[in-house]
């Protein structure tokens, strides 16, 4: 879910995060859960953002945040990967301490017994792994893993599944949008069966240096394409009640004949219970159906989705977001939003992978 770099404790930022946006600092502490003592130089980042930052001595971290919410990520060698999730109200809060677990197993004897691993796994797998996991779109062709190595794939006959795991954190290079991204990897599997391709794991990215203005230039442009249509542009329309102003149009899915039908909505906050609380700044919606058809329509589909799916409209975008019934999620003013294991994306945006993915401390210019 990775090139500026400011002295500032040891943060990792866009130089524009800070001139656009109010921002809140998080303090804390990250120790051994078992002895207790402090861990120096662990790992602690903002998931999905180019923030960043490493312990002291001591084992405390001060990271700086913009407006919104974030999973905090902690990752030292050794240990097992720990979250913490922090909002805007955590800036008041200086006693945060976050206790992390060592690996009890090596990344071998976590694989399912009888999944053995396959030998000259990326030369059979490795295209595979790359449509599903970076994606297909134009901005893929320009992304490059550095560090192959580092992933391992299993096979099992009996549960027809692939699974990839990473013993280090991915390395992307991504030319397209200008980004190198660090890819902490929980797991990768493929479902041959159900032809669902499920992948997790916490991204930190860091902007890429260039002395080439019009290199910058092109960056630029080719994020605020990404951007449009996206569910980080989706959710922040939502989130301030701008998405017919944004592009966006939303309709419920609903059985017709064993069909789906597309039933438009008159007030699109209503049908989806829109429900902003002032007091944590977080904006709670909980859709009358499950199913969302989500209509993006200032730009056409890529060429090479719409070649696959020949029955979808050519002149906009479409995607089907799926709710937990009765589960609402909840919006932060930067995009972010949880639960996000209760909200599944398939379709066009389902479609469109790492390759296409920004930061939530992305800011249009």
């Amino acid at each position: 879910m990775k090139k500026y770099i400011i002295a500032l404790t040891a943060l990792f930022i866009s130089s524009t995060a800070f001139s656009q946006v109010s921002y809140y600092i998080v303090t804390g502490k990250i120790i051994d859960k078992e002895t207790k003592a402090p861990l120096q130089a662990a790992s602690v980042f903002a998931e999905n953002t180019t923030i960043g930052t490493a312990t002291d001595a001591d084992g405390n971290f001060k990271i700086y945040l913009p407006y919104g919410g974030y999973d905090l990520v902690i990752t030292f060698t050794g240990y097992q990967t720990e979250t913490k999730r922090v909002t805007t109200a955590d800036g008041d809060n200086k006693n945060i301490v976050i206790e992390i677990a060592r690996k009890q197993k090596e990344l071998e004897d976590v694989v399912v017994k009888g999944n053995n691993e396959v030998k000259d796994g990326w030369d059979k797998y490795g295209d595979f792994f790359l449509e599903n996991f970076i994606g297909k779109t134009v901005n893929s062709k320009l992304c490059t893993i550095k560090n192959k190595d580092v992933l391992h794939f299993y096979f099992s006959k009996k549960r027809n599944r692939l699974k990839v795991l990473a013993a280090e954190p991915v390395l992307i290079e991504n030319l397209a949008l200008g980004y190198n991204i660090k890819y902490t990897m929980d797991s990768f599997t493929h479902e041959y069966n159900s032809a669902a391709t499920v992948y997790s794991g916490y991204p930190l990215f860091e902007e890429m240096v260039s002395t080439d203005e019009s290199q910058k230039v092109n960056w630029l442009a080719s994020r605020k394409i990404a951007y449009n249509g996206s569910v980080l542009h989706f959710m922040r329309s939502l989130y301030n009640k701008q998405l017919k102003e944004e592009g966006f149009e939303i309709q419920f899915l609903i059985k017709v004949n064993n069909k789906d039908s597309g039933f438009v909505l008159k007030n699109f906050y209503a049908a989806l219970n829109y429900n902003k609380d002032d007091s944590t700044q977080t904006v709670e919606v909980m859709p009358n159906q499950p199913d969302v058809a989500v209509i993006y329509k200032n730009e056409e589909p890529q060429a090479a989705y719409a070649a696959f799916n020949p029955d979808e409209s050519a002149k906009f975008q479409l995607s089907v977001f799926s709710f937990v019934p009765a589960q609402p999620i909840i919006i932060e003013q930067n995009g972010y939003y949880f639960e996000q294991t209760d909200f599944t994306i398939n379709q066009y945006l389902g479609w469109e992978k790492m390759a296409d993915m920004l930061p939530y401390d992305f800011k249009v210019l």
